[in-house]
């Protein structure tokens, strides 16, 4: 009795709950790493470090420079946070899958050493 529903609850309710499980996860990553807002900022100036333009030609190349220091190094780090949070997202998913895929075949797995260890 105890082994008919461990298998209803492996190929039931246990394998849909290892699918939520890793969408969860996939979406909490995705929140971790705001990407979304990153994608929608990613040529914003960093830390909203602006130089207002003086009444100078000088000045206003001065803040021209700047800003574009500024937004050059926004973009570098949103980009490679972003980077970062879709690699995680794909190892995720990549072993997520694998576990998905074999999930089925575990419970094969105990009976299967205990042949070939006697075998």
């Amino acid at each position: 009795m105890l082994v008919v529903a461990f298998i209803q609850w492996w190929y039931g309710p246990g394998w849909r709950d290892t699918a939520g499980r890793l969408e969860e996860r996939l979406r909490t990553t995705w929140q971790t790493f705001s990407v979304p807002i990153l994608l929608a900022t990613l040529f914003a100036p960093w830390r909203r470090i602006v130089t207002s333009p003086g009444g100078s030609l000088d000045a206003r190349m001065k803040a021209l420079a700047d800003n574009a220091v500024s937004r050059a190094v926004g973009f570098v780090m949103r980009l490679f946070t972003l980077l970062a949070g879709l690699a995680m997202m794909l190892v995720y998913m990549l072993i997520g899958g694998l576990i998905l895929i074999l999930w089925p075949l575990l419970p094969l797995l105990g009976p299967a050493l205990i042949v070939g260890g006697i075998l």
